[in-house]
C-alpha cells in the first residue's frame, strides 16, 4: 500500500520541480531577455520547455554566455548518437571542429533543423567560391537544395556526397533517357562529371565551360588512335613528359596514375581541365597528408593552392617544390633568410648534412607551434643543432 502511495507522490514531486524550472525561466530569465528572441517556427526543445539551465549556469560559468560547456561538447551532452556518427568517415569542417553554431541557431529559427537560414544560404555563407546561379543551372542547385546530393555533417565519400557521382545522377536521370541523349557514344556511358558540371554551366546540358580541343572535333582523335591512355595524351603534351620524369614526379606510368586521374579528357571548368578544384584533386590521393595537418594550431594561411608551392607534374626538388625550399618560400616571404637565421648552400644542417632551408625548421603545411615551427622556438628546436655545453 505504501509503495502504491509512494509512486504518485514521486511523480508529483518531479512535476513540481519541472514546473519550478519552467517558472524560473518565465519569471527570472525573461526579466532581462526578451521572449521574442526565443521564438520561431522551430524552437530548440530545452527552450520550448523553459529549461535554460540545461545549457546555462544561472550564476557563474567558465564559458562565454554562462554556458556549462563550450562548443560541440555542450550539444553532444544531449545529441549523443550524433556525436558517434560525426566521428566517422569524411566530416564537414565545422562539425569536425565542433562549430555547430556555424550553421545552427541555438534557441529558435524559422528554418527546419534550427538552421540559420535556408540550406543554400547557410552553405553559401562559407562556400563563397560557388556561383549563386549559372546560365544553365542544375534544378536542385537552383532551388537551393544542396542536400539533394550532399550530406551536411559527414559522409563516406569526398565532397560529402550521398553516393558515388554516377549513382547520384541516375537516381534522377534514368539511364535509358541518358542513352537517348548521347547517341553514338563510343563506350558505356559513365563518369558523368567528366563532361557535366553538377551545379551549372554557361553551356546547355550543363556541359563544362572549357572543351578539350580534340573533344570539340569529336571522339575519333583519341578513341581510335592508340586508345585513351597516357601515351595518347603525350602525343600532344610532350612537355609534360619531361616534367613527370623529373627526380621527384608523379609517376604517370604506374597503374592508376595516368593523366585522367586528375584531368578530364573531355571538358573542364578551367583551361587545365581538372576534374575539380586543385585541393580536391590532390586530396583524392593525399588524404593522409591533409588529415595530418588540417586541425593544427598554425596552418599556412589561405588562400593557397597546392600548385602555388609544388610543381604538380614533377620537379627536381624534394617534395616536388617548384624552386626548392628557400626560393619557393621567398617568393612570398621576401625578407626571410636575409636578416634572420642564415640559410643556403654555405649553411649546413648538422642533423642531415644538407644545406639549411626554410623547411629545416618550418613545416608550411601546419604545426602546433607558432610561425609553423617544427618544435618550440623557445628552446626545443634550437638545441637540435645548437647543443648546450
Amino acid at each position: 500500500m505504501l509503495k502504491l502511495i509512494g509512486l504518485p507522490m514521486l511523480l508529483i514531486v518531479v512535476l513540481f520541480f519541472i514546473n519550478v524550472a519552467t517558472g524560473f525561466a518565465e519569471t527570472t530569465c525573461f526579466q532581462c531577455h526578451k521572449r521574442t528572441d526565443f521564438r520561431g517556427k522551430v524552437v530548440h526543445q530545452p527552450v520550448a520547455k523553459g529549461r535554460c539551465s540545461a545549457c546555462h549556469s544561472p550564476h557563474v560559468a567558465r564559458f562565454k554566455g554562462l554556458l556549462q560547456k563550450s562548443g560541440a561538447s555542450l550539444c553532444y551532452g544531449c545529441h549523443k548518437e550524433q556525436a558517434a556518427i560525426f566521428a566517422q568517415g569524411i566530416v564537414h569542417q565545422p562539425v569536425r571542429q565542433g562549430q555547430c553554431l556555424t550553421c545552427h541557431d541555438v534557441h529558435a529559427s524559422e528554418a527546419k533543423g534550427l538552421l540559420k537560414g535556408r540550406p543554400a544560404e547557410t552553405c553559401f555563407a562559407c562556400h563563397k567560391e560557388l556561383k549563386a546561379k549559372y546560365k544553365h543551372t542544375h534544378s536542385p542547385y537552383a532551388k537551393g537544395n544542396c542536400l539533394a546530393c550532399h550530406q551536411p555533417h559527414q559522409a563516406a565519400r569526398v565532397q560529402l556526397l550521398k553516393s558515388e557521382p554516377d549513382s547520384l545522377c541516375v537516381s534522377c536521370h534514368k539511364r535509358d533517357m541518358v542513352e537517348q541523349a548521347h547517341p553514338d557514344y563510343p563506350a558505356e556511358i559513365r563518369n558523368c562529371l567528366s563532361c557535366h558540371n553538377p551545379h551549372g554551366s554557361s553551356r546547355k546540358a550543363m556541359v563544362r565551360d572549357v572543351l578539350h580541343k580534340p573533344f570539340k572535333k569529336g571522339c575519333a582523335e583519341c578513341h581510335t588512335q592508340g586508345g585513351t591512355g597516357t601515351e595518347t595524351c603525350l602525343r600532344c603534351h610532350e612537355e609534360i613528359e619531361k616534367e613527370v620524369l623529373s627526380i621527384h614526379g608523379h609517376l604517370l606510368y604506374q597503374e592508376g596514375n595516368s593523366c585522367t586521374a586528375c584531368h578530364s579528357p573531355h571538358a573542364g571548368d578551367t583551361a587545365s581541365l581538372l576534374k575539380g578544384s586543385q585541393k580536391q584533386i590532390c586530396r583524392s590521393c593525399h588524404e593522409d597528408s591533409f588529415n595530418r595537418y588540417r586541425d593544427r594550431l598554425y596552418i599556412h594561411p589561405e588562400p593557397f593552392d597546392c600548385k602555388e608551392c609544388h610543381a604538380v607534374h614533377g620537379s627536381n626538388h624534394l617534395a616536388m617544390l617548384k624552386d626548392g625550399g628557400n626560393n619557393t618560400c621567398s617568393r612570398c616571404h621576401e625578407t626571410q633568410g636575409k636578416f634572420t637565421h642564415p640559410v643556403g648552400e654555405e649553411v649546413v644542417d648538422q642533423r642531415s648534412g644538407q644545406m639549411v632551408t626554410c623547411v629545416s625548421c618550418h613545416h608550411p603545411m601546419g604545426t602546433d607551434f607558432k610561425y609553423n615551427l617544427k618544435l618550440s622556438g623557445e628552446k626545443d628546436l634550437c638545441i637540435q643543432c645548437h647543443q648546450a655545453y
